[in-house]
This record gives structure tokens, C-alpha cells and sequence, in this order.
């Protein structure tokens, strides 16, 4: 079964920054497309980052593009999304999952990122 733990998020200033982790299990994130995605309150969930099979490739939202990272540590299967010059139209909560484009496995619970003006 397909498990994924989100942790690192929290309240930071605008201008700040946070790195999220993504404890994979039943999935090998080393051969496995992954992505980030995130949920604001009222709003759809909307696909942020995604590191590809081979690790090769990296792509990015435009409202992310320059400022947030993705990269994977193969040896303990977690996903990281490096966060920075955060705005508070980041405000969400974050989730990863397989990437864009792929049939998604369980959601986690996701961790909340609250960032003030």
C-alpha cells in the first residue's frame, strides 16, 4: 500500500523559508515520477513541482518558478520541496503525491504552510 508523510510545514514570515519532506512507503520515489502539489482554502488542489523517474528533470509552476526547489534522497525514499522568498499567496496545504499527468496513489494529510505579510 502506497503511503505518503508530509512534514516541515509552519507559519513563517513573508520572505522566509521552510523545506518540506515527503517520507515515501510502498512507492520507490528513485523510479517513480513524484510531484508536490498544494490546497488554499476554497480553492482546487493545484499541482506545484515535479521530479522526474530518472531525477534528470525538474518543472515548476510559474508562481513557484525560482523559488522552490524539488529533489529527492533516494536512500530514504523522501521527496523534499525547498521553499523560499515565500509569499502569502503560498499559504496552503502541501501535499506530494505521484506526479502531474499520473494516476495518483492515497492522499496524505498533507502539512500546513501559513505564511504573514
Amino acid at each position: 500500500q502506497v503511503r505518503f508523510v508530509e512534514s516541515g510545514g509552519g507559519l513563517v514570515q513573508a520572505g522566509g523559508s521552510l523545506r518540506l519532506s515527503c517520507v515515501a512507503s510502498g512507492i520507490t520515489v528513485s523510479i517513480n515520477a513524484m510531484g508536490w502539489y498544494r490546497q488554499a482554502p476554497g480553492k482546487q488542489r493545484e499541482w506545484v513541482a515535479g521530479i522526474s523517474s530518472s531525477g534528470g528533470y525538474r518543472n515548476y509552476a510559474d508562481s513557484v518558478k525560482g523559488r522552490f526547489t524539488i529533489s529527492r534522497d533516494n536512500a530514504k525514499n523522501i521527496v523534499y520541496l525547498q521553499m523560499n522568498s515565500l509569499k502569502p499567496e503560498d499559504t496552503a496545504v502541501y501535499y506530494c503525491n505521484r506526479d502531474r499527468g499520473i494516476a495518483p496513489s492515497s492522499w496524505g494529510q498533507g502539512t500546513q504552510v501559513s505564511v504573514s505579510p
